[in-house]
């Protein structure tokens, strides 16, 4: 099969986005007991968890910036996809763009917040004036459970994008497969088509020609 510019930029999109499936993945250990686990979560775990989110976001900065350009290479890939777009860019990149784009403003408002927060060590309640606010914001435990469900959100849309990108790719082969067999029928019915002379018609005329010379 050739290589297709549209199968590039597919790998700028793939490849990101596996890349952060990743990242979400080794974060999966600390999330698991906060939002599904059946018994009560033990402090020492939100000692384990804080602890490693700070060490996360006290990182040199080289490390952000690695993913950040990773980031912005996806979203080079869709807008590539989406440059002169078909009927199928439509539908599945635009899709995909709009995922992207979701997922972007859960990493931004709230993982980064929340990273924030917890290498600052001083939560919503902490901050709050009197009792009444500090029912209405969120504390240690409760900020680190919203941090967890966003990287889960976060997974769920890196998920969708794939198989977004999968469909379009099932989709594209079935039409290629679809227009090879139209084009095997055509020239098949081309060929009954211009069929040659039949032996007796060139018998009778070889005949004809031999008694003029006669």
């Amino acid at each position: 099969m050739a290589f297709k510019s549209g199968s590039f930029a597919t790998f700028l999109i793939v490849g990101p986005v596996c890349f952060f499936l990743g990242i979400v993945f080794s974060l999966f250990p600390y999330d698991y007991p906060l939002l599904w686990a059946g018994e009560p979560t033990p402090p020492s775990h939100y000692d384990y968890l804080e602890a490693h989110l700070r060490f996360l976001h006290a990182s040199p900065p080289l490390i952000p910036r690695i993913l950040h350009i990773v980031i912005f290479v996806g979203l080079a890939g869709m807008l590539a996809k989406l440059y002169k777009p078909s009927e199928s860019n439509m539908l599945f990149d635009g899709a995909s763009l709009v995922l992207y784009v979701c997922g972007v403003t859960v990493y931004i408002a709230n993982i980064v917040k929340g990273l924030r927060l917890v290498s600052g060590g001083i939560y919503g309640a902490e901050l709050a004036g009197n009792e009444e606010d500090a029912e209405q914001v969120l504390g240690r435990e409760d900020s680190l459970k919203v941090l967890a469900a966003s990287n889960t959100i976060l997974a769920l849309i890196l998920v969708g994008v794939l198989i977004l990108q999968a469909g379009q790719w099932y989709a594209e082969k079935k039409d290629q497969q679809e227009f090879e067999k139209l084009n095997e029928k055509s020239s098949e019915s081309s060929s009954k088509k211009e069929r040659p002379e039949s032996p007796v018609a060139t018998r009778g005329t070889s005949r004809q020609g031999s008694k003029k010379r006669q």
